[in-house]
């Protein structure tokens, strides 16, 4: 039998939580839930869930500091639950280091497949494990100036120090390796890295390409003004 996909769900509303938790097992999902966000810290390192999902509006410590805290410990997929599309929290959250968000309220079947959408990227799928297909790429060093990208270890140096890059900001960082000097929209971006097969809030690639500029250099990656982002070769 394959192993379960454990989820770690951190909401204080009791009434959301318990009816998101038994949607989440109806699906095969593993959760442990937890009211609050210090509860959540303890539960992420006794259990090292294999995602987490996060209210931005919890207690003890709130979803966006709770995130920071997971991610100075692990690169393990998150996902911000927000009350409101155009909250500053969206933000604050994705610049935490989380990975996606979800507004609430929001359907069950959406909540999965966002999740599903993840795990694929992170080399999970529905529930079970699965081989990481991280990108088209092909294999070997690409090298752009003091960059080097290797395609097939999953490694990054710059003026040959690693560097540390989450799942999600490498899937990014291949993209933009795969075609250098090529303008890749914010839409494109969004369904090749985050797997949206629909509209999705492109604040996600913004603030995902400013995160991976402050590892990989600032100038690295152009903003190409109203066409979207490219890789200067």
């Amino acid at each position: 039998m394959a192993e379960q996909t454990h989820v770690l769900f951190v909401e204080d509303d009791d009434v959301i939580r318990e009816a998101t938790q038994l949607a989440l097992e109806r699906v095969g999902f593993a959760v442990t839930a937890m009211p609050d966000g210090l509860s959540g810290l303890e539960a992420f390192r006794a259990d090292r869930p294999d995602i987490a999902l996060l209210d931005v509006m919890v207690p003890g410590l709130d979803g966006v500091s709770l995130c920071r805290r997971i991610r100075d410990e692990s690169t393990v997929p998150v996902i911000m639950l927000s009350a409101r599309a155009d909250s500053i929290d969206v933000v604050l959250g994705l610049e935490a280091g989380a990975d996606d968000y979800v507004t609430k309220p929001f359907d069950g079947a959406v909540l999965v497949a966002r999740i599903r959408a993840v795990l694929r990227r992170f080399g999970h799928a529905g529930g079970d494990r699965a081989e990481a297909d991280p990108s088209a790429v092909d294999g070997g060093v690409l090298t752009f100036g003091e960059l080097e990208v290797d395609t097939e270890g999953m490694e990054v140096r710059r003026a040959g120090q690693p560097v540390a890059l989450t799942p999600t900001e490498m899937r990014l960082l291949l993209e933009f390796s795969s075609a250098p000097g090529t303008v890749l929209s914010r839409d494109k971006l969004l369904e090749r890295v985050w797997d949206y097969g629909w509209g999705g809030d492109t604040r996600v690639v913004d603030v995902h390409v400013q995160r991976l500029r402050t590892k990989i250099g600032q100038d690295r990656i152009e903003t190409v003004r109203g066409f979207g982002y490219k890789l200067k070769a």
